[in-house]
């Protein structure tokens, strides 16, 4: 694909397969841009072709220029506040952070400071970059790992929907008590709100379906505790911990859901890996996070 950008707009070269159908079909089931933003383009002159106001009913010709401004100036309400950050990749449309524990992905409230979306805010100002912090998807404040967050409204769009479609894919390792006895497996259970704590989720009969995938990586005898890979079908709020805790294998540091020592000060549990299809250029991508120290520790002693 021939494209580039110039500006605040992206250009596309259009070779044949893009010929034949209307440029508002084009956008719409090739470029996937949702109906709301495809109405903003329109009535703002957003999309040109050949430097023109296109006429939206008509195709395009193999050698046309597409140009749509996707790079709008835009205001975020996040506070900006210097902190510094693990860029793990970044282009004009994605910037994917290793996120550190302790730190929330994004402010839950109005003024709200201390976040990943804090940190990148700044980022974005310190570089003159007018973009609002957009996260595709979240990790619990204590969680280590790979967060994603789209820098247009196209590009969040799509992954957003990738997202809710299963076609990003995100593997997290934990460490948790005890020897699991299968090799892999599936959790299959629903997760609810635990009705006597604020915080706390549960399995319930009467929760949300939730399905979790693991994979056992190794035994450490000496702390007897068991390393796994861990994959999900679904995103239910701390559905791993949940998970992990109902049959029997709590992931270590975590109070609450059922870890009684001390080897580490958190729930030993890191988003290590995202795959996921580049929403602009169609290319795949695999972002690895590396691991903070205090799992590297506790790795070191298995």
């Amino acid at each position: 694909m021939n494209m580039k950008r110039n500006g605040d707009w992206m250009e596309w070269t259009i070779h044949e397969e893009w010929t034949k159908i209307p440029l508002q079909e084009l956008l719409k089931t090739t470029l996937r841009a949702p109906k709301a933003l495809l109405h903003e383009w329109r009535m703002n002159k957003q999309v040109k072709v050949n430097d023109e106001n296109p006429n939206w009913m008509k195709p395009l010709q193999v050698g046309d220029k597409l140009s749509i401004e996707l790079f709008e100036k835009e205001t975020d309400p996040v506070i900006c506040e210097k902190h510094p950050i693990d860029i793990l990749f970044e282009d004009d449309h994605v910037i994917i952070l290793n996120k550190p524990i302790q730190m929330n992905t994004h402010p839950n409230e109005k003024g709200e400071t201390g976040t990943l979306a804090n940190a990148l805010a700044y980022y974005y100002q310190k570089n003159r970059k007018k973009i609002k912090t957009r996260h595709v998807h979240r990790l619990d404040k204590d969680t280590s790992g790979a967060v994603v967050f789209a820098k247009h409204r196209l590009a969040h769009s799509i992954l957003n929907q990738d997202l809710i479609e299963r076609k990003m894919k995100r593997t997290y390792v934990a460490i948790v008590h005890g020897k699991m006895k299968k090799i892999t497996g599936t959790i299959n259970a629903p997760i609810g709100r635990d009705r006597h704590h604020p915080v706390r989720r549960r399995v319930s009969k009467a929760g949300q379906q939730a399905i979790t995938h693991y994979e056992v990586i190794n035994y450490c005898k000496e702390l007897d505790c068991t390393v796994v890979k861990l994959t999900l079908d679904t995103g239910r709020t701390h559905q791993i911990r949940v998970h992990l805790s109902s049959i029997g294998h709590p992931i270590m540091g975590d109070k609450l859901y059922g870890s009684k020592n001390g080897h580490i000060k958190r729930q030993a549990l890191h988003a290590e890996n995202v795959t996921f299809i580049h929403p602009i250029t169609g290319e795949k991508l695999e972002i690895h996070a590396p691991f903070p120290n205090d799992i590297k520790n506790l790795l070191s002693t298995c």
